[in-house]
């Protein structure tokens, strides 16, 4: 095995223990256990276990940055915001039910949350991490998407940020809920979809 493929073994075996267990009661021997080397040959690759964190946060945060939707969309941009179409209430639910599907079943990332679940009280920078993923970006997408699709007439309503709450809260919650009971997925993915509904029912003009 060339020294690429073990530096991304390591990687990926790191992230299923960190997931499991956490990043702190995860040991570099028990990493490297489950790569199948020993602790020195492991310290070939990375300087300790800090830097396979690092690089795995990096490689997450790459990975959500080129496949989410919550990290592509410039809605504060009007000149793109007004290219965009407006969207409807199915293209909507179709939209968000199609990043759902992406964040509960790319290993990586639905490892890398997992983790961020489990360290978030543990570890301040993980923690920031937590709160930018799960809440920070998904907000401020979804108060962006509001503020658009006032714009162009086709919701009303005075406080977009508020409103970006209402529909984007409980779906964290129900990703929360497919986390846990993984065989609740098409009922999360049903309430979603009459979630979206409705919402578009209560504001659109």
């Amino acid at each position: 095995m060339d020294r690429g493929n073990t530096k991304q073994e390591i990687l990926e075996a790191s992230l299923d223990l960190f997931s499991v267990q956490g990043f702190e009661a995860t040991s570099v021997a028990q990493i490297a256990t489950a790569v199948g080397i020993r602790k020195a040959s492991l310290y070939g690759h990375f300087e300790n276990k800090q830097a396979i964190l690092d690089a795995l946060v990096k490689d997450v945060l790459e990975q959500y940055g080129a496949h989410s939707i919550f990290a592509k969309a410039e809605w504060e941009n009007c000149e793109d915001a007004a290219d965009q179409p407006a969207l409807t209430p199915n293209a909507a639910a179709q939209m968000i039910l199609g990043q759902i599907r992406y964040i509960l079943h790319d290993p990586h990332i639905s490892k890398a949350r997992k983790m961020l679940v489990v360290e978030q009280f543990r570890n301040p920078e993980l923690a920031k991490l937590q709160t930018r993923q799960n809440y920070t970006d998904v907000l401020q997408y979804f108060t962006g998407l509001v503020k658009h699709l006032i714009r162009r007439g086709v919701l009303t309503g005075d406080d977009p940020e508020i409103m970006a709450a209402q529909l984007c809260l409980p779906i964290s919650t129900w990703i929360n809920l497919c986390d846990r009971e993984p065989d609740r997925e098409p009922e999360v993915m049903a309430l979603v979809s009459r979630h979206i509904q409705q919402f578009f029912r209560v504001y659109q003009r």
